[in-house]
């Protein structure tokens, strides 16, 4: 066995058992202590590249190496614990920097709240501004209430700092918008721009618009703004009339009232003012026509909100005119479905849009419209063809003619004749268009009929002419969807 001796200068000298001995260079402890980490780490052995011969394993150099396997072990787990006090110190660096933010926010809301009300609406407004940690702990620090009251001071900054700081604490958490509400920021920020000795500051009511269109998101802050008196503000912000509000004004106006359009107990508020009137007279806009549809969807989904659409002057004929967008398929999904909805409630609605030409404008819909377009299509066809069945059979059957009584005076009226006038007040009833149509499925199916007799050698006087064109009309009234 070898034997290993050291001396005071690190030297190392190795006796084998024939007697022969070598004396290793000197080198010093650390480098010796670093060749055996890194071969005990690596799992080689202390052995000459050209000694490749096997050694038989022996009890010994099998204990030898559990000794070795368990140096690695316990060396591994010196590692792992090295590995888990770096992690341990990226976790304490963590808290330390969530502790540092911490008191920042609270050393902002104490300005907040004693004498530096601008700087402290501007912080809280830089510090919420992408940051959803932030947000809630601004809330939970009082910083909401502090903000509200802000809103009553006299200074336009103060104001316009105040309005985006809760702005941007709305966002992405619906908790701060219901404490925005609750905190009596509604009636406050209508304080603003309803002042009595002119128009309110742009800027503010830009601020003011931003925070309806935030909070309006959250459903059960919808039917406290819109019986807030805030519609008939969004809505003049929407029309411009005195050329105040900038684009982006308009815009958030836009998407605030038809988020307020979902709540059905704020129809009755939006239809007190202009906005349906003005939403279909400025159809036409593709940036913002489809958005306008959208309104018109929830507005129609109630009895009133219908009435108050198709009492506009041309309401059925400019929305039928959207079907024909084909550069925008979601104003066609959307102005079908409006047209839907009220083909589906009134036979008057469904007379106008068969006067304003709506079967064309359907038919070519269900063939290049999309999916969803398709199907509010084929819906609407279905219910003018069982306008159109109604009237046939109230034609045919609703008025039953009885047999002639032997010796009845001249004045019993003549079936065939009554069933002529009737088709004549039919055809009086129909469009130009439509008689075109009837016209040629007539002429062609005539023509088949005489095809029919000539091919069976029958004489050309088999069917008369006037019966030819008796069952024609009617074949072509039962079945046209018209």
């Amino acid at each position: 066995m070898a034997k290993c001796h050291r001396n005071d200068v690190g030297s190392l000298l190795l006796d084998r058992s024939g007697g022969n001995s070598r004396l290793w260079g000197a080198f010093s402890g650390a480098s010796f202590r670093r060749i055996i980490i890194d071969v005990v780490r690596c799992g080689g052995s202390f052995r000459r590249d050209d000694d490749n011969v096997p050694l038989p394993e022996s009890p010994g150099r099998s204990e030898t190496k559990k000794k070795k396997n368990g140096g690695s072990e316990k060396l591994s787990e010196l590692l792992r614990l090295s590995e888990s006090s770096d992690g341990g110190e990226v976790a304490a660096m963590e808290v330390r920097r969530k502790v540092a933010a911490l008191e920042e926010m609270k050393a902002v809301v104490r300005r907040l709240q004693c004498d530096d009300v601008l700087g402290g609406a501007v912080d809280v407004r830089r510090l919420a501004k992408e940051n959803a940690e932030a947000r809630t702990s601004l809330a939970l620090l009082g910083a909401i209430p502090t903000l509200v009251a802000l809103l009553d001071s006299e200074d336009v900054e103060t104001w316009i700092a105040s309005l985006y700081a809760l702005l941007n604490l709305g966002i992405g958490n619906d908790a701060n918008k219901a404490a925005i509400v609750t905190a009596g920021a509604l009636h406050k920020m209508l304080k603003l721009i309803e002042l009595p000795n002119g128009s309110p500051n742009p800027a503010v009511a830009e601020a003011v618009v931003a925070n309806f269109l935030g909070l309006s998101a959250l459903d059960s802050n919808k039917p406290i703004i819109g019986s807030s008196g805030a519609v008939p503000f969004l809505v003049k912000t929407l029309k411009d009339l005195d050329k105040t509000s900038n684009a982006q004004s308009k815009q958030d106006s836009l998407r605030a009232l038809y988020n307020l359009s979902i709540s059905p107990l704020n129809i009755t508020s939006i239809l007190e003012t202009d906005l349906v009137p003005f939403l279909l007279s400025a159809l036409g806009d593709m940036e913002v026509s489809e958005r306008m549809l959208s309104i018109l969807t929830n507005i129609v989904s109630t009895s009133e909100g219908r009435k108050a659409v198709s009492t506009v002057p041309d309401a059925i004929p400019v929305l039928v005119d959207v079907l024909n967008w084909t550069d925008s398929p979601g104003c066609q999904e959307k102005g079908s479905y409006v047209l839907m909805v009220m083909a589906h409630k009134s036979y008057g609605h469904r007379q106008a849009m068969v006067e304003a030409g709506i079967v064309s404008s359907l038919l070519e819909l269900t063939l290049l419209g999309s999916t969803l377009a398709q199907k509010r299509a084929s819906r609407i066809l279905e219910c003018l063809r069982v306008d159109k069945g109604k009237q046939v059979s109230e034609s045919f059957g609703g008025n039953a003619v009885s047999a002639p009584i032997c010796g009845s005076s001249s004045m019993s009226v003549d079936p065939n004749l009554q069933f002529k006038e009737r088709l004549e007040e039919e055809e009086d009833m129909m469009s130009e268009e439509k008689k075109a149509v009837k016209q040629l499925v007539q002429q062609s199916l005539q023509n088949n009929m005489r095809t029919i007799v000539k091919r069976a050698n029958l004489p050309q006087d088999f069917v008369p002419s006037d019966h030819l064109k008796s069952l024609t009309s009617s074949s072509t009234s039962k079945s046209l969807p018209f």
